[in-house]
């Protein structure tokens, strides 16, 4: 049978080329980001404004809103251009990480963190809270250290050893691999506490095995399987019951006896999966994002489960700004949320809470065997600010049965 073929397909909002395109349009269905054909893509990843593309060789590109630097990029070098084009709408390599192995990357509100396939992390974008992390040698008349927009990627965090890069509106946090999690930058809405460029640990957190971030607040999965939560909570994302922010992690409630195996955080919402494949939901609920229906968008202060998704076995969920897909394990994605700009991909701009399937209508793959009939299935799903990627293998339906 012939190796898997996969595709990146994108919807949603087009204005910043964060569709990866060739245009900046906007689209309702699914189409395929074809400059990323030629290669094999282990994952997506998708940003308030923009988005990226982890091959399986390390290679790493981006697309998408650039203001700040936040695709690494160098500028142009010709002294009458822009430093820097506004937009682009076709993805291209960040030439400056060519020579390590990337494995995962995260973007925050205009920063991008990755780390490679040996612990190091990466940092490029907006720099002004200290985001991207120290850079010692720009120091100002005072001897302050600068923090100006980060244009190529450099090292962060040299001391550790990375296993997972998570990035918010203004901070970045990383978990190392010996289980510990690590933060810097500005945790919470600007104003609220000094910002640090220099890593500092977040007491309390032990054998951690997987981190998630919002706007301004953070998740922590513990190999216990106890969800620990901290940051912003005017939404209840913290899941704690209340509304008060937490400067220190706080178990979240309503989850004890749950096997869970992957969590998720939007810009104000959060999400956790059992390995049953239940979705449980919490925080933000307007327009519809937690997946309650359509007669409830509202808040939620504690977990609740997701009924809506109940016996679909779902192996993922993605949670953007204010909307969310859940990914089957039969690659079937449903989406939920706010739906102008196209960025539930079935073609209608209503909102809803009631989670529905995302039709893949892409042809078939030029080098499919024409004899065998086919679909397309969803492997993994990413959901941006307005915006939502996915990868996508084709399947032959001889190859269900065997």
């Amino acid at each position: 049978m012939a190796a898997n073929i996969s595709s990146v397909i994108a919807w949603g909002s087009g204005e910043d080329g964060q569709l990866g395109i060739g245009n900046n349009e906007e689209k309702e269905w699914v189409c395929v980001v074809k400059a990323l054909e030629p290669y094999k893509v282990r994952s997506v990843v998708g940003g308030s404004r923009n988005s990226l593309a982890i091959c399986d060789d390390g290679k790493l590109f981006t697309w998408g809103w650039n203001q700040r630097g936040t695709l690494g990029h160098p500028p142009e070098t010709n002294q009458n251009s822009q430093a820097h084009p506004k937009t682009e709408n076709i993805p291209s390599q960040v030439k400056a990480l060519a020579n390590v192995n990337i494995v995962q990357a995260a973007i925050g509100g205009w920063h991008c963190l990755a780390v490679d396939d040996q612990g190091r992390a990466y940092a490029w974008g907006g720099n002004e809270y200290g985001q991207c992390g120290e850079e010692p040698e720009r120091k100002d008349d005072t001897g302050r250290p600068l923090k100006r927009d980060i244009v190529i990627p450099h090292r962060c965090a040299p001391k550790l050893v990375v296993r997972q890069v998570a990035a918010g509106g203004t901070h970045s946090v990383v978990l190392t691999r010996e289980g510990h999690v690590w933060t810097w930058g500005q945790p919470w809405p600007p104003g609220d506490i000094k910002q640090i460029s220099i890593p500092v640990r977040v007491q309390g957190l032990e054998r951690v095995k997987l981190i998630a971030v919002g706007a301004f607040h953070n998740l922590a999965l513990q190999e216990d399987r106890t969800l620990w939560a901290w940051g912003n909570n005017e939404y209840g994302q913290l899941g704690t019951g209340d509304t008060q922010p937490r400067s220190q992690p706080i178990l979240v409630q309503g989850l004890a006896g749950l096997n869970l195996v992957d969590i998720a955080a939007g810009g104000w919402h959060s999400t956790a999966l059992t390995d049953d494949g239940e979705v449980y939901g919490w925080g933000r609920g307007e327009h519809g994002r937690l997946g309650f229906g359509d007669s409830d968008k509202s808040s939620k202060m504690l977990p609740q489960r997701v009924h809506l998704l109940a016996g679909e076995d779902i192996v993922q969920v993605s949670c953007g700004g204010t909307h969310s897909v859940a990914l089957t394990l039969d690659g079937r994605m449903f989406s939920f949320g706010r739906g102008d700009h196209g960025r539930l991909g079935y073609g209608r701009k209503a909102t809803t809470g009631q989670p529905m399937e995302v039709p893949i209508n892409i042809p078939p793959p030029k080098d499919a065997d024409t004899g065998a009939d086919g679909h397309w299935i969803a492997k993994l799903v990413a959901c941006g600010g307005r915006h939502t990627l996915a990868i996508a293998e084709w399947q032959t339906d001889e190859s269900k049965q065997s």
